[in-house]
């Protein structure tokens, strides 16, 4: 005869914790001060102003090295007088424009090559060709072309930020998973509706990195661009500014243009494309 296995009265043990244990841990006031990354930041940022100071005291020779307090002297100076602010706002108007339409054009072209053959033919020989070319060597074309103007930098930049977003962008739809390609199927969704609606936001981390590498390839072109620019028309905005101030030995307004190029640059990291990350993929769970 089959046994039937013994039945076991139910019971319940409440969980209490242990004595002793602490469940929380306590920072002191330093410590939770420490945890703010800006305080780390501006901590990294003031060693590397005091190295700075302390190596050019030492060399005590202001036209090659000024000072930290004499770069921020000029650095001050250059936003009261509102040259340093002028030429800034230069470039980044034709920065923006040129962002802008890298991104269309990159956006463009992945969304062919995701839904076509041909698109996808057309892009991987596109980025072969022209991802490792540097955007500063088309300048001379540019100039032939547009002549002395936005036209030529826009050219430059745009070609600067297509390759790294589409290639970016492209490689993060391809790692977009088949459950939720299929999901996005059998809601209907098809061709552009389909990219929006699941290959965008699934992709989201890998078009944040395109969208990185884009402005930072775009931003130092810029400047390399305008010094260019400044040498040919004696116009241009911050790069214009800087090679401006160098022909005059005014190396303490160089040094206070390079410090604006690194001020934008930290700016835009921090309040652009970090918040783009806090808001989207760290609170979907995509990233930590």
């Amino acid at each position: 005869m089959p046994q039937t296995p013994p039945i076991r009265d139910e019971y319940e043990l409440p969980l209490t914790p242990l004595p002793g244990l602490v469940l929380q841990r306590q920072f002191s006031l330093p410590q939770r001060i420490w945890q703010q990354g800006w305080v780390r930041k501006g901590a990294i940022l003031l060693l590397l102003a005091l190295v700075w100071e302390g190596i050019a005291r030492w060399q005590n020779n202001d036209l090659l090295l000024p000072t930290f307090l004499q770069t921020a002297q000029a650095f001050l100076d250059g936003l009261k007088t509102g040259e340093l602010f002028g030429k800034t706002w230069l470039s980044l108007q034709v920065l923006l424009k040129a962002y802008l339409l890298g991104i269309v054009a990159a956006f463009v072209l992945t969304t062919l090559a995701v839904s076509t053959q041909f698109g996808r033919d057309l892009l991987g020989t596109l980025t072969s060709m022209f991802n490792p070319l540097p955007a500063i060597a088309l300048l001379p074309i540019a100039l032939l072309w547009f002549g002395l103007g936005q036209g030529s930098l826009i050219f430059v930049l745009v070609h600067s930020v297509l390759w790294a977003l589409a290639v970016n962008t492209y490689a993060g739809f391809l790692g977009v998973s088949e459950t939720l390609r299929m999901a996005g199927r059998n809601y209907g969704l098809r061709g552009l509706g389909f990219v929006l609606q699941v290959l965008v936001p699934a992709a989201l981390p890998s078009i944040l990195a395109g969208l990185r590498i884009g402005w930072a390839f775009a931003w130092r072109t810029l400047i390399a661009a305008e010094l260019v620019f400044g040498a040919t028309s004696g116009k241009g905005g911050l790069g214009w500014y800087i090679f401006q101030n160098r022909n005059e030995l005014y190396t303490d307004k160089v040094f206070a243009g390079l410090a604006m190029v690194i001020l934008i640059g930290l700016l835009v990291e921090n309040l652009v494309f970090n918040t783009l990350e806090r808001v989207t993929v760290k609170r979907w769970g995509m990233q930590r």
